[in-house]
């Protein structure tokens, strides 16, 4: 499965670095977001370094979810695609 980095998770006046939305394709409802919570999900910079995550929760009502990375994801990484490993 392919998803799209959308954003940081953040707050009125805080930013978390690890965590991250994002938006899977084909997943358009809280209950098939739900559904994936546990699934790992791999992001590849523009260099080929590979940085891992997992599925933690879904984020809002319209399908998406929320992901924890080992290390923080840079920038340049939202709006770009990421993979679900199934």
């Amino acid at each position: 499965m392919e998803g799209v980095v959308c954003n940081f998770r953040q707050g009125k006046h805080t930013q978390k670095n690890r965590h991250m939305v994002i938006e899977i394709k084909g997943v358009s409802s809280k209950e098939k977001a739900s559904k994936l919570a546990g699934k790992k999900v791999v992001w590849t910079s523009p260099a080929g370094k590979k940085l891992y995550g997992e599925i933690r929760a879904a984020h809002g009502c319209n399908g998406a979810v929320r992901a924890i990375f080992e290390h923080g994801l840079p920038g340049q990484a939202v709006g770009t695609k990421i993979k679900v490993e199934e």
